[in-house]
């Protein structure tokens, strides 16, 4: 799966393609940030305009807009085109992996499912680290940027239940981020999910092969096809079921989620120590921050999906290497 790093044809897109992406998202994070600091300017502005009329002035008003079409401009090109370039990198990798799989077919194509892991995983595994790979990069740029303006804006504000403690803010967010997120781990532990997500792909595989073989030879009983989509039926249900008992505590967490923010700042809000616009930077940067921390529990669903395309093209791979070192050693199967 790796071999697009480690052989001499891939180098220029796999290593100065990296640095590409990384740089690219950090640049991203650096507007993100400046669009934060915006949000504290503008929100203070219009404070100041609804508390005393003609406070400010018209030209002040669009140009403050201006400054942010022009933010989110930059940062809305630049995530087109590293968007553009990431398909392209994420696609030379996935090529990488065939050209290997095609040059040992020979000893691959007895594998139960090879034609599956080499067309349909090989593909899922590229999709989903184009999202996922990048997002998981970005979230830690966004972690390392913004704790430091989150500590620095929450200085000598009182926090719900750390009180006038300075590190209060971050580590209501820390607590919050990844209790829920280790919840929620554990939760998918128990519930297996991994396992069954690999159990569908496989009795996929067996259904879908037995079809391709029943294409070319009539004496395939119907049902043979029918006990095999039993199982698939089996396994799909288990998955609906068990997803359920998941989404129940991730979709109540990310609901509550909403207010965290809110309730941390409640002694700030109510004495009012904080001005609107500072109000709106700390829960910006709170929310960045947070969700980044909650990175592994928004994206869980497809990290499963990642773990179970993993294992099943690492069992692949290694059933290929098996069958080559059994033909080198004379070995017949």
């Amino acid at each position: 799966m790796f071999k697009f790093f480690t052989e001499r044809k891939w180098y220029v897109w796999a290593w100065l393609g990296t640095i590409i992406i990384l740089s690219s998202l950090w640049v991203q994070v650096q507007i993100d940030v400046k669009i934060n600091e915006w949000f504290g300017e503008f929100y203070d502005m219009i404070q100041k305009a609804l508390g005393e009329p003609n406070s400010i002035t018209i030209t002040e008003y669009w140009a403050s807009l201006l400054s942010f079409i022009t933010l989110a401009g930059l940062y809305v090109a630049l995530a087109v085109a590293i968007s553009f370039f990431t398909a392209h990198f994420l696609f030379r990798w996935r090529t990488a992996m065939v050209e290997w799989y095609h040059s040992v077919y020979d000893k691959a194509r007895t594998i139960e499912g090879a034609s599956q892991r080499v067309q349909e995983d090989t593909i899922k595994f590229s999709r989903i680290m184009e999202g996922l790979g990048t997002s998981f990069i970005e979230a830690v740029m966004i972690i390392v940027e913004f704790i430091p303006i989150l500590f620095g804006l929450s200085i000598g504000i009182p926090i719900f239940f750390f009180g006038d403690w300075e590190y209060g803010l971050i580590t209501g967010a820390l607590i919050w981020s990844v209790g829920g997120t280790l919840f929620l781990i554990i939760l998918g532990l128990i519930l297996r999910l991994v396992g069954v997500e690999y159990d569908l792909q496989k009795q996929e595989a067996a259904y879908r092969k037995i079809l391709v073989i029943a294409e070319d030879d009539g004496t395939v009983r119907p049902k043979r096809l029918e006990e095999l989509f039993d199982d698939v039926r089996k396994i799909h249900y288990l998955s609906y079921l068990r997803y359920l008992y998941f989404n129940i505590g991730r979709v109540a967490y990310l609901q509550a989620n909403v207010l965290s923010a809110y309730v941390f700042l409640a002694p700030a809000i109510v004495a009012g120590v904080v001005t609107l616009g500072v109000m709106q930077q700390i829960i910006r940067a709170f929310g960045r921050v947070e969700g980044s921390m909650q990175y592994l529990l928004r994206a869980w669903p497809t990290i499963i999906e990642l773990a179970s395309v993993y294992k099943r093209l690492r069992e692949f791979e290694n059933k290929i290497e098996k069958n080559i070192q059994d033909e080198k050693t004379g070995i017949v199967r």
